[in-house]
C-alpha cells in the first residue's frame, strides 16, 4: 500500500449575503498563511463595509503577530464547535462534490483540483448563500439596521 501523501490547505472565507468568497490554497497552515488570507479577504470586502470573520481557536488565528486589516474583525467560536462556522459546511460540500474518492498524481494536481473546486463553487449562483446563510446572522443584521 502506498502511504505517501501531500496536502494543501484551503484558506477560505465566504459572504453569504453577497454569495461570494475569497480563498487561497497554500502549502502550510501557519501565521504567514493566515496573514496572506487576511490580505486576500481585505481586497474582497465591499468598499465601506466591515467583515466579521468567524474562526476557531487555532494558534495561527489568534497570534498577536497578525496584522488585522481595518475592515475585518475576528469572532472566535467556542472550542470544539465547528458546527457554528458555516464555512465548515462549504468544505464538506466541496469534498463531497468535487474532491472525495480521488487519488492525485502530485502536489500540483492537488492544488489544481482545489482551485478548480473553489472556482466551481463560486460559479454556482446561490450555492454559497444556500450553504452558509444562518438565520441568527440575518436577524442580527436586521436588528442593527
Amino acid at each position: 500500500m502506498d502511504q505517501r501523501y501531500d496536502s494543501a490547505y484551503v484558506f477560505g472565507a465566504v459572504c453569504p449575503a453577497r454569495d461570494t468568497g475569497a480563498a487561497l490554497l497554500l502549502p502550510r497552515a501557519n501565521t504567514e498563511a493566515m496573514q496572506l488570507h487576511l490580505t486576500e479577504i481585505e481586497k474582497t470586502v465591499t468598499a465601506g463595509a466591515h467583515a466579521v470573520l468567524l474562526m476557531d481557536n487555532a494558534g495561527w488565528h489568534k497570534t498577536k503577530k497578525l496584522n488585522w486589516p481595518k475592515n475585518i474583525s475576528p469572532l472566535f467560536i467556542p472550542p470544539a464547535s465547528p458546527e457554528l462556522n458555516p464555512t465548515e459546511n462549504i468544505w464538506q460540500y466541496m469534498r463531497q462534490t468535487w474532491l472525495s474518492n480521488r487519488v492525485f498524481k502530485d502536489y500540483d494536481a492537488i492544488v489544481s483540483a482545489g482551485c478548480d473546486a473553489w472556482n466551481k463553487l463560486l460559479d454556482e449562483a446561490g450555492r454559497i448563500a444556500s450553504i452558509a446563510t444562518r438565520e441568527w446572522v440575518t436577524a442580527v443584521n436586521a436588528f442593527a439596521s
